[in-house]
């Protein structure tokens, strides 16, 4: 089983220690009593309470795929797991991670059933009979003829069901059942009324009194073929297979449940009711949960089961559900847990395995795939824009708590970022990254050379394409080696990490040093006409600003709106934080003589091939710079009507860190349900696990907003989407790399702004 991240901080809050995630449905109901309302439809804060957070075990049998494939699946009263599998039946003790075999060597082989009576005695059907678990062992039943392929606990006793007949075993013996039905049984169980349901490859019977009635006609079931069925807790009865769910109240067609309804495959393969009366229904493409309340949710993906086709679902005596798959059993635990709780067990797993020397925030490389415990640090081409982020955080967390230890960690931050300059040995130039000099792990982009025919090759693909030959240098000390050919998006992070970090945290001596260094990287951008020049002489790839490219080099046409913005941004800050006239000047120049506000206006209008979802967050980033910096009521009045436009166009992403930073450049209160359902549904769990929208027909796939990407037609929760870093786009279809934990930046950055805005208490 996989190591569970943040143990010690888990066990100090009395908590459960695997990462998961609550799933929608279960986590709007939490939120919506602690949400209290201010004049108008939205709430003005959310007062902090538990939710259930749901979170994934996983428990393989071994590594032998037919003691995997599990088939059947039980929970007795102890909360033991009882599997039956392709090689055998199988128990899980207790408060045990491990497996039993339950079977002699000689009794060994292909096992179908397992089922647990109302007097906790354990039932299993296998390849060579029934047995009955008494005494430690399990004990052959005299009577069915083998195999047994399905059982079925009820109030007059156990059915047995299988190729050869049905048996009733009761108290007093066992005794055969000449019901005529199909001998393709999938699953039986009992109506309430001393009848019984059998759901088999021809349809469902229905055996009471004597009276055996076949249903299979096409107005009354959706598919004649039946794998899975229950009762919910009206007495209606699910029945589930190809096609999806047929509900059945008095034998006659109420209604069904197909993709469109939220089954995510055709293929329907079990049903059961959870204790709480949600009814859960296994698919080929994982399992979904409809709510008595009308509410459903989804899971799918490695992150919540260990494979998507599910073959059977238990619950135990808490009401955790235990699911057989063909890769052995998933368990679905579920904790109490408030944002703050949830907040502590992030910043822990941040602090262990995501800061490295110096003080940089990223990702963690995972030497075996969803393996915690086989974390590795790992450079990033964009370490500076996600410490920028980190640096946020922790000043958010500064000015909510007054904590010194955010202090103090901010300041490292500060000073990280501020090495990425000097370690250049230039006069502004900043690094990507750096890493010790002895670096062990693998450099991303490492030193190459490219021939003729490889930079022919590369240009006309892309002609703005810059052979970068030499990424790496060693620094003048000789303590590291950093990354050169920063991109844009570094200074935005930067900038937004300097502005925050002066604006909560900075003292007297603090914001002396800022005002330093973020001079020295103007000047530097001034004196190369506003584009980031390397070490090379020449610009970066991407860091481009001048107006001699964004306005007069066609190649330049798409960054000209998004990058004349972050130019202005950068302007008004070092003036902001300074008082240079120089600065203002080249601001009002820019926007007199270049158009760049005329360039900025143009952003909703780009052409929609431009759009990518990076740029939504670069904007972000910016923004609070040009709306609390910006003193002329014209100019303020354009940013503000800008901003307006630009979240009205992202509401519909419910993000919660575009929302707070939104909400903190306005003065506003907006989109506060959602951001706090997207604090609580997302899962503890931040391994970068693949999530394939398109294996799902609950989904249409379709290529907006961003027009090269696969994307899902509607946004799905946090708990069933990638784990993200916010410059990823929430709608894609495809995405992950299980080799990778992300940081927890992502969820900490906005809880932090929720809590200093007020909006979280």
């Amino acid at each position: 089983m996989q190591s569970p991240p943040g143990i010690p901080v888990l066990q100090l809050l009395g908590l459960l220690t695997v990462g998961g995630g609550l799933v929608l449905g279960a986590s709007r109901l939490n939120t919506l009593p602690a949400l209290h309302q201010a004049i108008g439809a939205e709430p003005a804060y959310y007062q902090d309470t538990s939710f259930r957070q749901e979170y994934h075990e996983a428990y393989p049998v071994s590594r032998d795929a037919d003691e995997n494939n599990v088939r059947s699946i039980a929970v007795d009263n102890q909360s033991n797991v009882w599997i039956a599998t392709a090689s055998g039946v199988f128990r899980k003790a207790s408060g045990q991670a491990g497996w039993q075999s339950m079977m002699a060597p000689a009794d060994k082989g292909p096992a179908f059933a397992v089922a647990v009576d109302r007097q906790n005695t354990v039932w299993l059907g296998t390849w060579n009979g029934l047995y009955r678990y008494s005494n430690n062992r399990p004990e052959r039943v005299a009577g069915p003829v083998a195999p047994i392929s399905v059982l079925s606990p009820t109030a007059e006793g156990v059915y047995a069901l299988g190729p050869h007949g049905v048996w009733l075993l009761t108290a007093t013996g066992c005794e055969p059942k000449p019901y005529p039905i199909a001998r393709s049984i999938r699953k039986a169980i009992s109506d309430g009324s001393g009848g019984l349901w059998a759901a088999s490859d021809v349809g469902l019977y229905h055996t009471s009194a004597g009276a055996t009635r076949h249903i299979y006609k096409k107005e009354d079931l959706l598919s004649a073929y039946v794998k899975g069925l229950a009762l919910d807790k009206d007495g209606n009865l699910w029945a589930g297979g190809l096609g999806g769910v047929t509900i059945l109240p008095a034998n006659k067609q109420r209604r069904i449940l197909k993709p469109e309804d939220g089954i995510p495959s055709s293929f329907v393969t079990c049903v059961e009711q959870a204790p709480d009366g949600t009814m859960w229904v296994g698919s080929e493409a994982g399992v979904v949960r409809f709510r008595p309340d009308g509410n459903r949710s989804l899971l799918f993906s490695r992150r919540w089961l260990l494979d998507d086709h599910v073959n059977a679902i238990a619950f135990d005596p808490a009401g955790d559900a235990w699911i057989a798959t063909p890769k052995g059993v998933s368990a679905i635990r579920r904790q109490e847990m408030s944002l703050a709780q949830k907040q502590d067990y992030f910043y822990d797993v941040l602090m262990k395995r995501h800061i490295r020397a110096p003080w940089i925030a990223g990702q963690c490389r995972l030497a075996v795939p969803g393996d915690v415990s086989s974390w590795q640090p790992e450079d990033d081409d964009n370490d500076g824009e996600y410490t920028g982020c980190y640096l946020t955080m922790e000043s958010f967390r500064y000015a909510a708590t007054k904590s010194p230890d955010a202090r103090e960690k901010a300041a490292k931050a500060f000073r990280f970022l501020k090495l990425l300059q000097e370690v250049t040995g230039t006069d502004g130039f900043f690094a990507r990254t750096i890493v010790p000099a002895n670096w062990k792990a693998e450099l991303h982009d490492p030193n190459r050379t490219f021939t003729d025919r490889q930079r022919a090759d590369e240009l006309v693909k892309e002609p703005r394409f810059k052979p970068v030959e030499i990424r790496w240098r060693k620094s003048k000390d000789g303590h590291w080696l950093w990354k050169g050919d920063t991109s844009s998006d570094e200074l935005c992070g930067h900038m937004m990490g300097y502005f925050f970090y002066y604006e909560l945290v900075a003292d007297a001596a603090g914001k002396e040093l800022i005002r330093r260094h973020v001079s020295k990287i103007m000047d530097y951008l001034i004196a190369h006409n506003y584009n980031f020049v390397d070490i090379d002489g020449t610009h970066t790839r991407w860091a481009v600003w001048s107006p001699d490219k964004l306005n007069r080099d066609p190649e330049w046409t798409p960054d000209r709106n998004q990058n004349s913005m972050e130019l202005l941004a950068f302007l008004k800050l070092a003036y902001h934080m300074t008082g240079k006239q120089k600065y203002q000047s080249e601001y009002l120049r820019l926007i007199r003589d270049e158009g760049y506000l005329k360039n900025m206006a143009g952003i909703p209008n780009q052409n929609p091939a431009w759009f990518i979802y990076f740029d939504v967050m670069l904007a972000a980033y910016v923004y609070p710079i040009l709306l609390k910096c910006e003193k002329d009521p014209e100019l303020l009045a354009f940013y503000q009507q800008h901003m307006d436009q630009w979240f009205d166009r992202r509401r519909d992403d419910h993000n919660p860190l575009i929302n707070f930073i939104y909400c903190y450049s306005r003065d506003k209160k907006e989109e506060l349900t959602n951001s706090v359902n997207f604090l609580i549904d997302t899962p503890l769990d931040l391994v970068d696990w693949t999530i394939d929208h398109t294996r799902r027909e609950d989904l249409r796939i379709v290529r907006t907003p961003v027009l090269d990407e696969l994307q899902v037609d509607r946004l799905q929760p946090p708990s069933i989407r990638a784990t993200i870093r916010w410059d990823k786009n929430p709608w894609t279809a495809v995405a992950g790399a299980p080799d990778r934990e992300r940081e927890p930046v992502f969820w900490l950055h906005p809880y932090w702004m929720g809590r200093y805005l007020g909006m979280i208490r």
